[in-house]
């Protein structure tokens, strides 16, 4: 929980679109001094330049969070610069689909190397610095917010990759909220569940290391980039909105931050499966039509 930003410290990572940068934008409205990490070095530049120009204190770091190094030097510049920041948001994720069989070891290695990797190198690196930060200040406040997806509560088909990433995250941060509550009162955790929300996720594919720029699509990856697109560009509900949730659940101590709340019904089916110990349901109970256009394309 943190129920005063101003001149605290605020490390996003994914800060140069989409649910990082509204969020770079919140935490520099409210007087918090800004680390901007991102891979993509054009956006970050903009970025950088924009939240600068609204009065923050900024420290803009291009960065492969899926590296161990680059996330150590990364961590290592926000204390040099800033001290033990007080909200880290481990943002930073890629999307990716198709038939789980299709997928390649590299599809593998990058979309787990960001989505997981990613936000357990944010979270052993930066957790340690905001234990000893609240060990010396009595004032301290820190909260951490990792980006899951609702793909991390369901288990929709042709997106297998997707969504075994962000279980992780969902089961990684449950975890990191129950270890903090044994040892700290001052520091909390959140996760981030959105649904179909207008991003730049879809175009992942963008920053793809050049060493894999020999991997092709399969057809069912191809079917399910085309379907992704089509639901997140029609979201009604704006990554702005969402930024607003994280920092309205941070000064909270709310733990899941749903974009879409009325998608948990399938939440909820699915979980009652489990306990029934029934097969897992039709995800497409509610909209058969997805389903069966999703069916007849894979069979073409």
């Amino acid at each position: 929980m943190i129920r005063n930003f101003k001149n605290k410290t605020a490390v996003l990572t994914g800060a140069a679109s989409g649910f990082g940068l509204a969020c770079a934008r919140i935490a520099a409205n409210l007087g918090m001094n800004v680390v901007l990490a991102d891979v993509q070095q054009d956006a970050l530049d903009l970025a950088e330049a924009e939240i600068k120009a609204m009065g923050a204190q900024v420290l803009a770091y291009r960065v492969d969070v899926s590296s161990a190094q680059e996330m150590q030097a990364l961590a290592d510049a926000v204390q040099a610069r800033f001290g033990a920041p007080h909200l880290v948001f481990n943002n930073a994720g890629v999307g990716s689909g198709g038939l789980i069989w299709e997928n390649s070891v590299a599809d593998w290695q990058w979309v787990l190397g960001v989505n997981v990797w990613g936000v357990v190198h944010g979270v052993r690196l930066f957790t340690p610095m905001m234990l000893e930060a609240s060990h010396k200040d009595p004032d301290y406040e820190g909260h951490i917010v990792n980006t899951a997806s609702m793909a991390g509560l369901l288990t929709a088909p042709n997106m297998g990759i997707y969504n075994v990433s962000k279980h992780a995250v969902v089961a990684l941060t449950e975890t990191l909220y129950q270890d903090l509550k044994l040892v700290n009162d001052r520091i909390s955790a959140s996760v981030l569940c959105p649904y179909f929300v207008p991003t730049g996720i879809t175009q992942s594919h963008r920053n793809r290391p050049a060493n894999q720029a020999h991997e092709k699509p399969t057809p069912s990856q191809l079917i399910g980039q085309a379907m992704s697109d089509k639901a997140v560009h029609s979201g009604k509900v704006s990554a702005v909105e969402v930024a607003q949730m994280v920092f309205d659940a941070v000064a909270q101590d709310q733990f899941y931050i749903y974009s879409h709340p009325q998608a948990l019904g399938n939440v909820q089916s699915r979980m009652q499966a489990i306990v029934a110990q029934e097969n897992p349901p039709n995800p497409f109970a509610a909209r058969p039509d997805i389903g069966e256009k999703l069916k007849a394309a894979l069979k073409t």
